[in-house]
């Protein structure tokens, strides 16, 4: 543990992802996405109560009435820097049930005020890398926005690759992806890992569209101001309640653009993932003997990037 006094610095972060990333690997394939979920919230939650901060839950498991930890607006950690944090214990429930790939512990961590507090309803999402960072917007063409990315990778149309959410809401925008001549990558879950791997050189992955979870994209967007890429969203409310709870918490014009700036405005923006299972971004959770091994991102918005493989001594197993 931490002396009180000692400073947090960004790699401290990591710890958080890194345990909660651990508690849900012991769930993957089994089926239980609660319980697996469940777990990494629990070893979060413990681990950021550890930390010298004063930290407040602005994106989180729901509101108090519907979670039990780090429900919105949960203050955690030992006292200390007043930070705003945003995580998703286990980004694809799905994926560490079924034992399927691009899984991820994530959080997002800034000043007070730095990251916005996302309604719990759909956003449109755009998401492409640095390059291509200045020549996309959200109310622009499919075939417009490909081009662009194209023409700034210098490549050919036909070697660009979206990451899509396979979901029958998106028929649309896959037929127009498909007739722009643009490869396509169909996930079952899990946007957030997707739409940082179109800022993370070597992944393959150039451009990510369609509808998801806005908390979600909030977290995406951190992590792709940190990496120079671009990420603009619009909210798009499932129903009536999902409209009026959003105007109630400040957005009153719900057809807007949400610029990367809108969604992470802070200045001092630290973002950590960790993988549960193997993914684009990062390597899952390997166990040997009695250690594992993590693999984690952890990004600053000064520009810094470091990708951090660690072993992890586990507790001793009672002898026979």
């Amino acid at each position: 543990m931490q002396p009180p006094d000692s400073p947090v610095t960004s790699l401290d972060f990591v710890k958080v992802t890194e345990n909660a990333a651990l508690a849900a690997s012991r769930w993957m394939g089994r089926g239980e996405r609660d319980i697996a979920d469940g777990a990494a919230v629990e070893r979060m939650r413990e681990t950021l109560n550890c930390m010298n901060i004063a930290g407040r839950i602005v994106i989180g498991e729901g509101e108090r009435d519907e979670a039990p930890m780090l429900f919105i607006g949960e203050e955690l950690g030992r006292g200390g820097f007043a930070v705003d944090i945003a995580v998703d214990p286990v980004e694809g429930t799905n994926l560490v049930a079924n034992g399927l790939p691009n899984s991820i512990a994530v959080m997002a961590i800034s000043e007070r005020g730095g990251l916005l507090h996302a309604p719990d309803s759909y956003m449109k999402k755009l998401a492409v890398g640095m390059k291509a960072a200045p020549f996309v917007h959200i109310d622009a063409g499919v075939r417009d926005n490909l081009e662009a990315v194209a023409n700034a990778l210098e490549k050919p149309l036909s070697d660009v690759t979206v990451v899509i959410l396979d979901r029958p809401r998106h028929a649309q925008l896959i037929a127009e992806v498909r007739e722009a001549g643009a490869r396509i990558k169909l996930i079952s879950d899990g946007d957030v890992d997707a739409c940082i791997a179109t800022a993370v050189p070597g992944t393959g992955i150039h451009v990510a569209m369609g509808t998801g979870g806005a908390p979600e994209g909030v977290l995406a967007a951190a992590a792709i101001k940190c990496l120079g890429g671009n990420f603009m969203g619009r909210l798009e409310p499932r129903n009536p309640e999902e409209a009026e709870r959003a105007k109630a918490m400040g957005f009153g014009d719900l057809g807007r653009v949400l610029t990367i700036d809108d969604l992470a405005k802070g200045e001092n923006v630290i973002f950590c993932a960790t993988g549960i299972t193997d993914g684009d971004l990062v390597r899952g959770v390997r166990f040997f003997g009695n250690n594992a091994r993590t693999h984690s991102i952890v990004m600053h918005s000064d520009g810094t990037v470091r990708f951090i493989e660690s072993v992890h001594r586990l507790a001793a197993r009672p002898r026979r």
